[in-house]
């Protein structure tokens, strides 16, 4: 089955505001927005979540960080491109990027207390042991921030799993973080 890729004139009326706002903010529209589009609804929630996402209390470096993490850790070739590049723009190392697109740790310390939560509350549906959350807090963290994860574990969900239903192409400037899922 294959999706259309919508564009400011193809989407649904109800779409093209939202579609609008992300041409503002990124100076394109995303293929995954695109994509989204043919859902209004799916389109409208995911721009709740990312207004909320990035007005809470982390930082973009940490939120590239979560959201990077999400990627790799639900297997989307799209976000993980699109996250590579937004997260080495916001200051993460190489080292740190490829670690995680690898599946391993960053090595900065907060970020790394960071990614491990992240990773845990996907792969245990939230399940994570106490001492997953005390190693994040003693990484500098809030308790209030374990649960602020679940924001961006949304908005990445929704973001990720679009992708791999929709299946949307990289678009030209993100060819240089293609990345593809071991399964």
């Amino acid at each position: 089955m294959t999706y259309p890729i919508h564009t400011l004139q193809s989407a649904p009326e109800t779409s093209q505001p939202v579609l609008a706002q992300l041409r503002q903010t990124f100076g394109l529209i995303p293929n995954i927005a695109g994509a989204m589009a043919n859902s209004p609804e799916l389109l409208k929630a995911f721009q709740g979540l990312f207004q909320q996402v990035h007005s809470g209390t982390f930082s973009e470096a940490e939120i590239q960080t979560l959201l990077l993490t999400n990627a790799v850790t639900n297997a989307s070739n799209w976000a993980v491109a699109f996250h590579t590049m937004l997260a080495l723009n916001e200051g993460l190392t190489q080292a740190d990027v490829d670690a995680i697109r690898a599946r391993n740790l960053p090595e900065d310390a907060r970020l790394k207390a960071l990614s491990h939560l992240a990773r845990r509350l996907i792969e245990t549906r939230g399940h994570v042991p106490a001492q997953d959350l005390e190693a994040f807090v003693a990484a500098g963290f809030t308790q209030a921030q374990s649960l602020e994860i679940l924001a961006v574990i949304a908005a990445s969900t929704i973001t990720n799993y679009t992708g791999s239903i929709t299946q949307p192409p990289l678009e030209d400037f993100l060819q240089q973080h293609a990345w593809r899922a071991a399964m």
